[in-house]
């Protein structure tokens, strides 16, 4: 899950190595994660409908990246070896992100309720797939199993001393500091591809001197 979050966010920065590319592709990239930022903190402030919006956002989000992430298999964009990774992640990311958007727009507490049980599965499972990838990951996937632990056990004594409609609330600002921290990748993603941005244009390799002025300075030899 830890793989596949990150790939699903910066899967579209892997292929731009030109100056060009990273000028139409760097302010893309900064303003979702500023987007992603300004949304965790909406849906923190606004009590009636926040776990709405944090998780139609979210499901949106997703289902949008997962088509093109499809798209770029078809098209051929994503390389032969990143393709049947990729094709999995847009696959996941598209049915997912339908389902929390379906789930958004209905009235009630269906919302809250989904991102209630939503929040310890996701982060269990990420702590998993850190944990699997091994090397200075498997730390950051122990520390999050714990952290795991702590929220689920949060979430459940709140449930159990104060109702599960204050769990809910417990658990929409736990997810939204997720999306936060995951808006963080995104923007040093940006701030890296404006400076590739910066970098001048490669300059034509210079012909060598003995085809000035013959038939190869005009191309007329294929040199």
């Amino acid at each position: 899950m830890a793989n596949g979050a990150t790939g699903i966010l910066t899967a579209g920065t892997q292929g731009i190595a030109t100056p060009e590319e990273a000028r139409r592709a760097w302010p893309q990239w900064l303003a979702l994660g500023i987007g992603m930022i300004a949304v965790a903190i909406t849906s923190v402030l606004w009590d009636a409908a926040g776990a709405r919006l944090l998780l139609g956002a979210l499901g949106l989000f997703l289902a949008v990246r997962g088509a093109l992430l499809l798209r770029g298999t078809r098209s051929g964009v994503v390389g032969q070896a990143l393709a049947p990774r990729a094709r999995g992640l847009g696959r996941g990311a598209l049915v997912g992100g339908a389902v929390a958007v379906v789930a958004a727009v209905l009235p009630g507490v269906l919302a809250a309720r989904v991102l209630l049980i939503a929040v310890p599965v996701v982060l269990l499972v990420a702590g998993f797939g850190l944990v699997a990838r091994g090397g200075v990951a498997r730390r950051g996937g122990q520390a999050l199993l714990v952290w795991t632990v702590l929220v689920t056990g949060l979430l459940v004594a709140t449930g159990v001393a104060q109702g599960w409609s204050r769990a809910a609330d417990v658990a929409t600002v736990v997810a939204a500091l997720a999306l936060a921290v995951l808006a963080v990748p995104l923007i040093v993603a940006a701030t890296g591809l404006r400076r590739v941005a910066a970098e001048p244009a490669p300059s034509p390799a210079p012909r060598p001197a003995a085809c000035a002025g013959c038939a190869c300075g005009a191309g007329g030899c294929g040199a």
